[in-house]
């Protein structure tokens, strides 16, 4: 248990920016989910929803949500599977 008033405090600030750290990652991780299904099913909407989940993983990163990396590799790994069902 915290002792001083500034460390409760901290303790208060963290758990409203974990809550808000765990809704933007659901939120990427179901764009993610719903872009990879519209790819795999050849829908209409797959572009644009690649375009969304591409933007939302760059502002998870810049709040610092996510590593670089990961960023990239998710990225990297969307584009993949959307071009793959592109030339099939």
């Amino acid at each position: 248990m915290a002792n001083t008033k500034s460390a409760q405090k901290e303790i208060r600030k963290g758990a409203r920016k974990a809550k808000y750290n765990e809704k933007i990652k659901d939120r990427v991780k179901s764009l993610i989910k719903n872009t990879r299904k519209a790819i795999e099913t050849k829908d209409k909407k797959a572009e644009e929803l690649l375009k969304d989940s591409l933007k939302q993983i760059d502002k998870a990163a810049q709040k610092g949500i996510m590593k670089k990396n990961t960023r990239d590799r998710k990225k990297s790994r969307l584009h993949k599977k959307f071009n793959e069902s592109q030339k099939a």
